[in-house]
Order: structure tokens, then sequence, then C-alpha cells
């Protein structure tokens, strides 16, 4: 039986990236690229085919639209997302409610993590993300954060860590 590589991804929310909620900057255009060369380098030479993805603002969408962005030319490869609370995108704008929601829907896999919001859900997300993988792409400026809690998480596992600096 074929062992299935995982990956998931870690990263900043909008806020705490050089080019904030403007996705048309080159930066981020750039950041976007460097993500898909990182997953096409996993799925073609380390044979990751499923990937999990925390659902958050910024990086953790990026990374889900990469996915099903790469499903027609790696027709193996499976998102999973996996959310927190059943509140996670409840607050946000409705263009960026509604990326959630059509990412959600185009998913292999949807894990809830809880029903309602805690003070420690996203940690408990991240956790369920790294313990379940084999990989973790972390889109991080090396300061500390969350992105920095799942990076020492992760190392604390003995997960392959690809860092991206934003």
């Amino acid at each position: 039986m074929k062992v299935k590589k995982v990956c998931c991804f870690t990263g900043h929310r909008p806020q705490k990236l050089p080019f904030g909620f403007n996705e048309a900057d080159e930066r981020c255009v750039l950041l976007k690229h460097r993500i898909r060369e990182k997953v096409e380098y996993l799925i073609t030479e380390q044979g990751v085919t499923h990937f999990i993805v925390g659902m958050a603002l910024g990086v953790d969408i990026y990374s889900a639209e990469i996915i099903l962005s790469l499903k027609e030319k790696y027709p193996q490869i499976t998102l999973e997302c996996a959310i927190p609370c059943e509140t996670q995108c409840v607050k946000w704008s409705e263009p960026m409610r509604d990326r959630y929601f059509d990412i959600v829907s185009k998913c292999d896999k949807e894990t809830l993590l809880q029903t309602h919001y805690t003070n420690d859900c996203m940690q408990k997300r991240n956790e369920y993300m790294v313990n379940n993988s084999d990989y973790v792409i972390a889109v991080w400026d090396g300061k500390p954060s969350g992105t920095s809690n799942t990076v020492r998480y992760a190392e604390s596992k003995g997960k392959t860590i690809i860092t991206i600096k934003p």
C-alpha cells in the first residue's frame, strides 16, 4: 500500500504581510508564485498528494486557491480545509467570506475542529495540521507570532519545514 504524504501551510495574515490586503501588489504576486513553486516541488519530487490548509485570511487562502488551481494538472492531489470553529469567517468582509466558502465547497475534505470559538481553537487547528503532515510550508518573517508558534511546534514534531520569507 502506498503511503500518503501530506503538507500543511502556516503563514501570516494580510496585516503582517508587507503588501497588506493588496493582492495586486507585485510582492503578493511573487509570494503566490513562490508558494506554487514549493507546492509543485513537493508534488513532483516528494510525492505529496494531500494538502491541509487552516483557512485563515492571507497565506492560508492563497495556498488553498493555489492547490485548487493545480488539481487539473495534478489530479491525484487533494485539499483538506481544517476549520478551527464554525464562526471563523463571520467578521470578514463579504468578498473574503465568498472566497472562503468557495474554497470549502471545492475542497476534498472539511475538518471542523470544534463548533464554538475558544481562545485556543486556532492553536488546536495548527497542531492538528502539523500532527497530520509530513511537510510544513511556512510563510514567515522570523518574528514571534502564531506562525512562529506553529513552526516551533512542527520542529518539535520533527516535520520538514520549508520557509518562505514574505
